[in-house]
């Protein structure tokens, strides 16, 4: 839908005249690397176990669902213990649909009219969409040259424009780039001591990680839960989406202080996520291992790739490669006309995203099939760009 299809006699507010909706286009072809899923389906034996849970309170439909979600808080308790070694008691984590909905609750409990967001740019393109819908306005510190957190930059902005929420993703979306903890803990300690516009004496930004992305990071790498225990002003945003090949679900996930879980909390709608919602996670949550069985082979894919994609050349120069521990890489850096790139790719089956900065293209990991079908196209269109 483009919104010269709707009617001019409509009130629309202001602000959102000659907005569109988002969204990464949905197209039927053979390839599609574009939305950073996971492209190993769930197995017969989990379809089977959501099936018995749902089947079970399906005669309960005719109820409202547990709107605190208890059971399901306390099973992400229990896969963050193992995942991340951190153990959290289930009033410190809350769910959503989707980690994009975790984003918003945040955006409507701490944002606002006068109140600010900042980020730090190329990064997730929903973040202005969370700050447009709750009247809050978005500021951005540049990233470095290699995508990497201005870390001083940062931390004068947090000190000068005072803003209530600090949005920082690791690993980055659309590049990759991770935070390094010694960067994430400067960016608390700043928070920690930086007031917010608009409110009471006393009163810090909150830091939210976005850790979409986190499962697919190099082994022994920490999550930023480990930084939670006694942080009062630190959440950290996880979804279901990406490695837990969950997306259609639209499962996400918040771990964060009480006060922020309680805060988020007042915002949230009543009975938010529903009972087939909650009965399909906790299926899920039980066939964690298996679930994140292909993160490792992804992982693989993401480094070879970027290893193949370094030795191949657009106008006679290697291609760029954003590091990144995610599981997608932003390559290019130097194209005249990435769309050019991308329609090549899509008319030869393969469907990427046109996303980050000009010159960039991403390409998310899916089978070993769909890798080599990309490789192929990618050969053929450089050959006459």
């Amino acid at each position: 839908m483009t919104d010269d299809a709707i009617p001019g006699c409509l009130p629309l507010r202001n602000d959102l005249v000659g907005e569109t909706p988002y969204g990464a286009p949905q197209l039927d072809v053979p390839v599609c690397l574009n939305v950073n899923e996971n492209p190993y389906q769930p197995s017969n034996d989990v379809a089977d176990s959501i099936a018995k849970r749902v089947r079970r309170i399906a005669t309960t439909l005719n109820r409202y669902p547990d709107r605190e979600h208890v059971a399901l808080r306390k099973s992400f308790s229990d896969y963050l213990a193992k995942e991340s070694g951190v153990r959290l008691p289930y009033e410190q984590l809350w769910g959503a649909n989707g980690s994009n909905e975790v984003m918003l609750q945040l955006f409507q409990a701490f944002g606002g009219p006068g109140r600010t967001a900042l980020g730090c740019d190329p990064t997730y393109s929903m973040y202005p969409e969370y700050a447009r819908d709750t009247f809050t306005t978005w500021k951005v510190v540049h990233r470095r040259d290699d995508f990497t957190v201005d870390v001083d930059a940062t931390i004068d902005a947090i000190t000068t424009v005072r803003p209530s929420l600090v949005v920082i993703t690791s690993p980055n979306n659309p590049t990759g780039t991770p935070l390094p903890m010694d960067q994430l803990t400067s960016l608390l300690k700043a928070c920690g001591k930086a007031g917010v516009e608009g409110a009471v004496e006393g009163t810090h930004p909150v830091l939210v990680v976005d850790e979409a992305y986190i499962e697919f990071r190099d082994p022994g790498t920490p999550s930023a839960l480990t930084l939670l225990d006694g942080q009062e002003n630190l959440a950290v945003s996880r979804t279901m989406s990406k490695a837990f090949a969950f997306a259609g679900a639209r499962v996400g996930y918040l771990a964060a202080s009480r006060g922020i879980i309680d805060s988020v909390r007042i915002v949230r709608m009543p009975y938010h996520l529903s009972a087939v919602t909650q009965a399909a996670a906790l299926a899920a949550l039980e066939h964690t291992d298996e679930l994140l069985a292909q993160v490792d082979h992804l992982r693989r894919t993401r480094h070879e790739t970027a290893q193949w994609l370094a030795t191949r050349e657009y106008h006679g120069h290697p291609l760029r490669v954003a590091e990144s521990q995610s599981n997608f890489l932003l390559f290019g850096g130097d194209f005249e006309d990435r769309q050019r790139v991308f329609d090549e790719l899509l008319q030869r089956g393969v469907l990427i995203r046109v996303v980050g900065p000009e010159g960039w293209l991403r390409v998310c990991m899916g089978t070993d099939e769909e890798m080599a079908r990309f490789r192929q196209a990618l050969d053929e269109v450089l050959a006459i760009v």
